[in-house]
This record gives C-alpha cells, structure tokens and sequence, in this order.
C-alpha cells in the first residue's frame, strides 16, 4: 500500500537545493506533491508588483523544469493559501504538508492560522527556514531585545558558529499514483502583455535556480576581489546582482554565505579578506532588514521612530511624478530612475541618491518612494525595501542621521566620475564632458549647444534648487527633533 502523500508548498524558496521542507519531505520517503498558490489577496497591497510578477513566471517556469527532471510536477494553484492548501492536501489525502517560513507580517498570521487548522485535522504541519541565516528571534542583545542598530547585529552574527552547510539538491523525487489538476501557468497571465515593457527584464536578467547559481560563479570568479572598493561604482558591473534571486529563494543565504567563505579559506583572496568581508556584511543587511520587520511589524507603513509620524511632508504629484519617470534635471537622479524603469533594479548607490532626493529635496514621504519600487525592483522585497526607505529617510532603525542630505551632483562626480552611467540612462546628455555631465546646467552655452543639448526642452532644468531644498528639509527635521 502506498504512504499517503506528503504536500510541499513552495513560496519564497524557488529551488531544490537546500530548501529544508522539500528535504524533509524526502527524508519520509512518501511521495511528494509539490504546489505553488498564486495568492493576491492575502498580501494585500503588498501583493507581488509588475516588475516581481514578471520574474515570478520566470522563475516558476525553471522550478517546473527542475521538478520535471526529478520525476515530480508542480501543482499551480490559485486562490487564499490558508484555504487552498487544506483543500488539496484533503484532496490528495496527504498525511504531512511542509513549508519554508516567510517572515511577512501577513504571511506570519496566515501560516500561524494554517499550522493549527491542518493540525485540527490529524495532519502533520511543519515549517523551516530557508530564507535567512538566523530566525529573526534568534538573535538578540544581551538583555534579550531586538537590535536597532546594524553594527553590533552584524558582529552578533559573524561571531556565531552554528550556520548551517547548505544541502544538495534531491536526484529524484517520488511521485503520486495519480498527479491533481493545477492551473497552467500562462493562464495566470503574470507577463505584461500590452503594453509589453518587459525588454530590458529579459535581456538583463535569468530568472531560475541556474541562473542565481551561474550569477553567484560570475561574481565569486571576477568581482569579489574588489568589492570593497568598486561596489559604490554604478558605472561598473561591480555588485552581485543576486538580491532578485535570494528574494524569490532561488538561491539562499547558507549557499551565498558558504560559497563566499570557501573563496577566503582556499587563499584565493589572500591580502584581500575585506573584500569579501564587505559582500558578507551586505548579505546580513538583508538579515538585519528582516530582523526588523519580525521584530517591528509596522515597518513597512509607518517610521520606526515615532517622531517622524508628524513630518511636513509636502505631497506633489507632479513632483513624485517627475521623479518615476526621471524627469528632475539631476542627471545622476534620472540615471538611476531610468534604470530601474528599463531593467527592473537599480544600484545600491543610486537607490540611497534617489530616495534621498525625494525625500529631502522633493519632501514626498518615503512610503511614496517605497511603493513605486514594490511595483518596479524585480527583487521588491517588503523587509529590505522598508527598511532601507526608512535608513534613509532618517526615522529607521541604526538610520543615516537626519541632516544628512546627498548632494546630486557631488555623488555623480564622485561615484561616476567619468559620466559613462548617466550617458548610458540619459543619452540626452552624452555628448558632455565629465566636467559638465552632471551640472548640465553650469556649462556655458556653446558646450552645451555642441553637445546638442536644450535645457528645457531636450533635457529638463532642474526642478529644484538643491541648496534651498536642503535648507527646507533641515529646517522640517528640526521641527520633528523639537517636538
């Protein structure tokens, strides 16, 4: 007689190498049913966006393939996960159902519901991690209180012993008697279709478990040496590009943690252990943006410091707009913007430029800057993406302070010192010098009518005056600090 079937629902864990549930459903031996439940009313508004939804057909698509090929089928299902998933399990008559947690403030309430309901019914239910080096309760300060700070919770973490060697991928997988209907996955209609603006996705990224593993090689074999000292460069292929991949859990932090740490142990970057201490300390951000949002659940709708509740934000659409669309007259801002339309991700530099400008120049509220980069960042990710708005907005956790204003055009000199990023996003300007590419504005005349360019007319003037702006921003902030 066959064992009844173990259910294993897929989520934010898009791969086959260690991924705890799928492991432990192997380890019963009973065959296994794997299911993934597009579910868009749970979330909410925090339902996956345009640009995510885009890589998610992708990134299913290579997990059907990688189930294929190990002899099991993924079951696509829609509808509220804490309904779907009893409903089939009683379907398949499944004894087990197994997940990897998701750390989502809604996803906690769902599966916290689910767990005891599936239990009510004589059902095993068990949960795993899969996304994070640490739980986010198990690591705290001394007095047993969540860190606000990032410092001392990276330290925290570097100095632990206990992460876990990533496992290998199962060979094969055993299968039902019978396999239960699922949706195809077209139907879901998850790719734009008119208009289609998804060029620049597929010509830059691969979504899939192959594609983070060939990525995660590329940059192990020929950026990790300089990270330290090109990662600030967004003129350069500098970074990782992985954080679209850890996201959907097509790869995850054990596998990144142990491949970077086999490249310090093997001597290959003797002299340059910094470098990839570097990268280490960026892949526990992520740690510590998730540590927050356990800890601070309201993060992504309201600032960690209280204060910041009564700032004068001054909302203007047509500011907010002007900044989507890279429309400001700060070459380096729309570079940035323009990037994030076209390949659905931006770099980490310009991202901290970007939303420091409409937060502080353009006085629009973080959330609003948030919000556009849930339906745009291919790697939208609720704890990253709050926590970083809120870093740099000023009222987050351990947050860059307050009166600390970028300066547009001294962090284009500085971080694209050449202009060859804002040439490639902004071709309007690419005829200027490095000298003038991004002060458009300061050039004189005959420089810019030989560069063939019109200020307000084939480039825009910039809509504000960074050195007013500040002051206004100062003088809000003050008013918060003295309330």
């Amino acid at each position: 007689m066959t064992a009844a079937p173990t259910l294993v629902w897929f989520r934010q864990d898009l791969r086959l190498t260690d991924n705890p549930a799928l492991a432990a459903a192997v380890e019963d031996g009973a065959p296994i049913v794997p299911v993934y439940v597009l579910d868009d009313e749970t979330p909410g508004r925090w339902a996956p966006g345009g640009a995510a939804r885009w890589w998610l057909h992708q990134s299913l698509a290579a997990l059907a393939g990688g189930l294929d090929r190990a002899g099991a089928r993924l079951v696509l299902r829609r509808g509220r996960g804490e309904e779907v998933i009893p409903a089939l399990a009683e379907e398949i008559g499944a004894a087990r159902v197994v997940w990897n947690r998701c750390y989502e403030p809604w996803a906690i309430d769902r599966d916290t519901r689910l767990k005891a309901a599936l239990k009510e019914r004589g059902l095993r239910a068990d949960s795993f991690n899969a996304s994070l080096l640490f739980e986010p309760w198990a690591v705290l300060t001394r007095s047993g209180d969540p860190y606000k700070v990032y410092t001392p919770f990276w330290k925290a973490c570097r100095d632990r012993a206990d992460i876990d060697a990533p496992k290998p991928a199962p060979q094969r997988l055993p299968a039902p008697e019978a396999w239960p209907a699922g949706d195809a996955l077209d139907d879901w209609e998850l790719r734009p279709k008119t208009p289609d603006w998804a060029n620049g996705l597929r010509e830059t990224w691969r979504p899939g478990e192959a594609g983070a593993h060939d990525r995660l090689g590329a940059f192990l074999d020929a950026r990790l040496g300089r990270y330290k000292d090109d990662r600030n460069r967004p003129d350069l292929d500098a970074t990782s590009g992985l954080s679209p991949h850890l996201h959907w859990g097509e790869i995850g932090p054990r596998q990144v943690w142990s491949a970077t740490g086999h490249r310090i142990d093997s001597g290959d970057l003797a002299g340059r252990e910094n470098q990839a201490e570097t990268f280490l300390k960026e892949l526990v951000w992520r740690e510590f943006s998730y540590h927050l949002l356990y800890h601070f659940p309201h993060l992504p709708d309201s600032p960690l410091n209280e204060r910041f509740s009564e700032f004068p934000w001054a909302e203007n659409r047509q500011r907010l707009r002007a900044w989507q669309t890279g429309r400001t007259g700060y070459p380096i801002v729309d570079a940035g913007m323009r990037q994030l339309w076209h390949i659905g991700w931006m770099h980490n530099r310009l991202r901290m430029i970007v939303a420091s400008f409409l937060v502080k120049d353009l006085l629009q509220p973080w959330q609003a800057g948030e919000a556009w980069f849930w339906d745009t960042l291919v790697d939208a990710d609720l704890a990253n993406n709050s926590a970083s708005w809120q870093w740099v907005a000023g009222c987050g956790a351990g947050a860059a302070p307050y009166f600390r204003v970028f300066n547009p055009v001294l962090q284009g000199r500085k971080f694209d010192p050449d202009g060859d990023y804002v040439r490639r996003w902004v071709p309007e300007l690419r005829g200027l010098s490095a000298d003038h590419i991004h002060e458009p504005w300061a050039a004189p005349a005959a420089t810019l009518k030989d560069a063939g360019v019109r200020l307000g007319d084939t480039y825009p003037e910039p809509m504000i005056d960074h050195k007013a702006a500040r002051r206004e921003a100062l003088s809000a902030f003050e008013q918060v600090k003295a309330a």
